[in-house]
């Protein structure tokens, strides 16, 4: 909206560090990290350059500030009354979720990766690690095998979508990716050919979560052996 002057009507309340971070996740949601400069942020929020370098010193602090906002949401919950293997499970779809609906945090998530988004999953899935009784000598290898498989599908998934234009009918997609992994050689592709049509078929979250499990019941068998 402008003014009689022509010049656009900057918005009244306060500028603020909260403002700056949820603003850069409506660009990065929108036009992605490339897309998230000083200047696109300061039009977005009606103010000058300057009055957000007050707050945020630079790209490389507002991107981290920001997936911390999109991550602190996901693990924030109460997991008195769950089994771990659940609790898990439910931050494990928490995080999927997320990056599936911000796909830029996967990518940040990878470059930060004992900096405090980051910990905040690593925390929770070790907690939940240690509520499980898993040999304190298996504990670092368990949740690493964990946010590795987690965030590493989350952000897979994640990037196939990206592949897709917008509209496109996925089922389409996946019908013909399935026709292609048929007819490939079949000494070559023994295996491949032989889940083509699983790959038609199958849903991103619940092979995801099947995924998980298979960790969980490697990590629970660690204790049943003890």
């Amino acid at each position: 909206m402008a003014t009689r002057t022509g010049r656009p009507e900057r918005r009244q309340e306060p500028l603020s560090a909260q403002r700056i971070v949820s603003a850069a996740v409506e660009l990065l949601d929108t036009v992605g990290e490339s897309g998230l400069t000083f200047r696109a942020l300061a039009e977005h929020l009606a103010t000058g350059p300057g009055a957000i370098y007050w707050h945020v010193t630079g790209k490389t602090e507002l991107l981290a500030a920001a997936t911390d906002a999109v991550v602190a949401t996901t693990v924030t919950g109460d997991d008195t009354d769950a089994t771990p293997q659940d609790a898990i499970r439910a931050l494990a779809l928490g995080v999927f979720d997320a990056i599936d609906a911000h796909p830029w945090v996967g990518a940040q998530l990878a470059r930060t990766s004992w900096q405090p988004p980051m910990l905040r999953v690593f925390e929770r899935v070790g907690r939940q690690v240690q509520a499980l009784q898993v040999p304190r000598a298996a504990q670092f290898t368990a949740v690493s095998a964990l946010m590795s498989y987690i965030l590493g599908v989350a952000g897979q998934n994640a990037a196939n979508t990206r592949t897709l234009q917008p509209g496109a009918d996925r089922t389409a997609f996946l019908d013909a990716a399935a026709a292609t992994w048929a007819e490939l050689d079949p000494d070559d592709y023994a295996f491949t050919r032989t889940v083509a049509g699983q790959l038609r078929e199958h849903d991103d979250r619940a092979e995801f979560l099947a995924g998980v499990d298979l960790i969980l019941s490697g990590i629970t068998g660690i204790t049943a052996r003890r």
